[in-house]
């Protein structure tokens, strides 16, 4: 199965590096912010590439100076020609399930590790995917933000799940409820995301974990993945029997052999990911 090439008015753009699988916002002109089209294009990428067995590793950057200003999804369901055309009720309700929704679904659940890189503003869905990513190195005045209440209307895109679990209740609600942005030296601080480094050194920072993990046991990483995020919804005892038959698949692998064989030798694994 070959990835799909997303369409050029997605804005997004595909960059395969042997097993890294890179997903570029390319929207500067409207700072990162991404639209149904967008969305979609993304997400059967990473569908694609879930069911290939070459990746290792998955990275979401941007150009321009931001990494994704939040979505378009006020344009794309605001008529311009009269009362008529403005979309019925339920519209929304709808399409969130398919569209962004799925999207944060689909970075949590892909058994390969996701790493973003975070220049200039993550607003809105923008947030959503850096706090999804398994990863998030960002740049040391990168600012996130969910500005859903300042809007007037209610978080989406699992932000009322997910972060109360990163940095508590209290923070969740300034960021939620008060609608305040983060910078990223503090989201790092706080457990938000992985790392805030001087813009200088995003990129070499970036390269260097996402090297990390394409050298790593992909098989036991994706499971670990699973795992983390199962154990969020169950109690200790479900926890331990997923943790069981992910043990059972693990070590059914060339990289666990590997391993056993390299702590034994006394040198580094050489994992490929099998």
């Amino acid at each position: 199965m070959s990835i799909p090439v997303p369409a050029e008015e997605s804005g997004i753009r595909v960059d395969v590096d042997g097993d890294v699988l890179g997903i570029v916002i390319d929207r500067p002109h409207r700072k990162g912010a991404i639209d149904q089209r967008s969305v979609r294009a993304i997400v059967e990428v990473l569908e694609a590439a879930a069911l290939e067995d070459r990746f290792r590793a998955v990275l979401l950057t941007s150009t321009g100076p931001d990494f994704c200003s939040g979505s378009d999804w006020v344009k794309a369901n605001s008529g311009s020609g009269g009362e008529e055309e403005k979309p019925r009720a339920g519209n929304l309700q709808r399409r969130l399930a398919l569209q962004a929704h799925r999207l944060i679904a689909v970075i949590t659940q892909i058994q390969v590790p996701v790493v973003a890189s975070v220049r200039g503003w993550a607003a809105g869905m923008g947030c959503q995917i850096a706090l999804a990513a398994d990863f998030t190195i960002a740049a040391e005045d990168a600012q996130f933000w969910v500005p859903f209440t300042k809007r007037g209307f209610t978080p989406d895109s699992a932000s009322t799940w997910l972060l109360p679990r990163l940095i508590g209740v209290a923070r969740a609600k300034e960021m939620l409820m008060l609608g305040r942005p983060v910078g990223a030296v503090d989201a790092a601080a706080w457990g938000m995301i992985h790392r805030a480094v001087p813009i200088d050194e995003l990129s070499a920072t970036t390269a260097e974990l996402v090297d990390e993990l394409r050298n790593g046991p992909t098989v036991a990483l994706g499971l670990t993945k699973r795992l983390l995020h199962d154990g969020l919804e169950s109690g200790m005892i479900a926890a331990m029997e997923h943790e069981t038959m992910a043990v059972e698949l693990s070590s059914r692998t060339k990289d666990f052999r590997e391993g056993l064989a390299a702590f034994s030798e006394r040198r580094d694994p050489r994992f490929t990911g099998r």
